[in-house]
């Protein structure tokens, strides 16, 4: 999905995922999309290198959509992983964006997957008003209807 954020969607969605970071008692949550891309993060981010942490986080989306395949289903949308001081919590939000809750002892897993279905609504509403916004016959890129014509006219000037 190739899609222009916009400052309303970008601010809606970190409203999203700063409640989700208190509500959910999480350490971090960030937002990401399928290409590994960091849209949002909320929490103890200082020390963390977010960068990466959201390429690994779309990394292992991708792996396991290539194990869903071999087992002939479309898709695991949610996955958890448990370590000894942190958790994450992954899932797939309406197959745009990738979810991603870190969490320690101060939190159950029940809370947070109760919390992140709330989320999960709440940005597939953002991604739906999102994808309204772009115009019809457009693959989102903003600089679509450029052509090499135009380049070249520009620089001919």
């Amino acid at each position: 999905m190739n899609v222009v954020m916009y400052e309303d969607e970008l601010n809606q969605i970190q409203v999203v995922v700063d409640k989700l970071v208190r509500d959910a008692n999480a350490r971090v949550v960030c937002i990401v999309d399928k290409n590994g891309q960091l849209i949002a993060a909320s929490g103890e981010t200082e020390n963390l290198d977010t960068t990466s942490l959201a390429s690994l986080i779309a990394g292992t989306i991708a792996a396991m959509g290539g194990m869903a395949k071999l087992l002939k289903e479309n898709e695991f949308p949610t996955q958890f992983h448990e370590g000894v001081k942190a958790n994450i919590h992954i899932q797939l939000v309406g197959n745009r964006v990738i979810l991603a809750v870190i969490f320690d002892s101060r939190a159950t897993l029940g809370l947070v997957r109760l919390r992140v279905k709330r989320a999960s609504d709440e940005l597939n509403t953002i991604f739906e008003a999102l994808a309204k916004r772009i115009p019809s016959g457009s693959d989102g890129a903003p600089f679509a209807e450029i052509t090499d014509e135009d380049i070249d006219n520009l620089f001919n000037d």
